[in-house]
């Protein structure tokens, strides 16, 4: 067994990543969304904040794969470059965080975004306005601050500019191509870095498994008569991980 895999298998927290993950799957199988919600700050009681951002933008990648080709044929590509550009000048400055901010910091960014997207979702909170270029690509500057600070992509998009007037397939499709877009830009960076190891890509692949077959197990599991009741059993498990994941539990550590 190549001695990387052996790292990637002896990972803290293995048992609950692969429960995490697989979880998260189910949720995004049946709901559409949720995977870094509830990844991300279960992730990072175990790992280091910048190995949590490689690890969720690897899996990112090997699940748009399967739902691209279809995207790009229904999305708004001129909008969605435009999120990309931003995002391209600003997922450095992110990283950049990443290293600057101790560990237990990165987790109360995270636990504050992932629990403020809740509370939006909850309270059915929505941007009705009109989307001009400037705003944007001030979404996108946000989204790849935030995406390459903490791994978490998609809650400034799906707010503030997928919740608006635009047609639901057209929504659906922009928000696949951009967070697959931005989850390259990510990677990118970090290569630039050094910080994509064997290992880590040994530990993404592990964690991809359990997320594809729980991920299809979600969907076959849809029943659109009981679209309200899977929304709310997402919510509850998004709130389980953030409350988990707070730093609090184990002073950061």
């Amino acid at each position: 067994m190549p001695e990387a895999l052996t790292q990637a298998l002896a990972a803290p927290g293995l048992i609950w990543l692969l429960f995490t993950i697989g979880l998260a799957g189910i949720v995004r199988g049946f709901s559409g969304f949720g995977t870094a919600l509830i990844f991300v700050p279960v992730a990072n009681i175990f790992l280091e904040p910048k190995t949590v951002v490689t690890v969720i933008a690897l899996t990112g990648v090997a699940s748009n794969a399967v739902v691209l080709p279809r995207a790009w044929g229904q999305a708004s590509r001129g909008e969605v470059g435009l999120l990309v550009l931003a995002a391209l000048l600003t997922v450095p400055a992110g990283l950049w965080l990443l290293d600057v901010l101790d560990k237990t910091t990165v987790r109360w960014v995270v636990t504050f975004i992932a629990g403020g997207m809740l509370a939006a979702l909850v309270a059915g909170w929505r941007f009705s306005g009109v989307v001009s270029r400037p705003m944007l690509l001030v979404i996108g500057a946000a989204a790849g601050v935030i995406g390459g600070m903490t791994g978490l992509t998609g809650p400034v998009v799906i707010l503030f500019y997928l919740a608006g007037q635009a047609v639901a397939q057209s929504v659906r499709a922009n928000t696949i191509l951009f967070l697959a877009a931005l989850d390259v830009v990510i990677l990118t960076n970090l290569f630039l870095q050094g910080a994509v190891t064997l290992e880590i890509v040994y530990l993404a692949v592990v964690l991809s498994l359990p997320y594809a077959m729980t991920t299809m197990l979600g969907q076959s599991l849809f029943d659109p008569r009981h679209e309200r009741l899977y929304r709310w059993a997402a919510y509850g498990v998004i709130a389980l991980a953030v409350v988990s994941g707070l730093p609090v539990w184990n002073n950061g550590g």
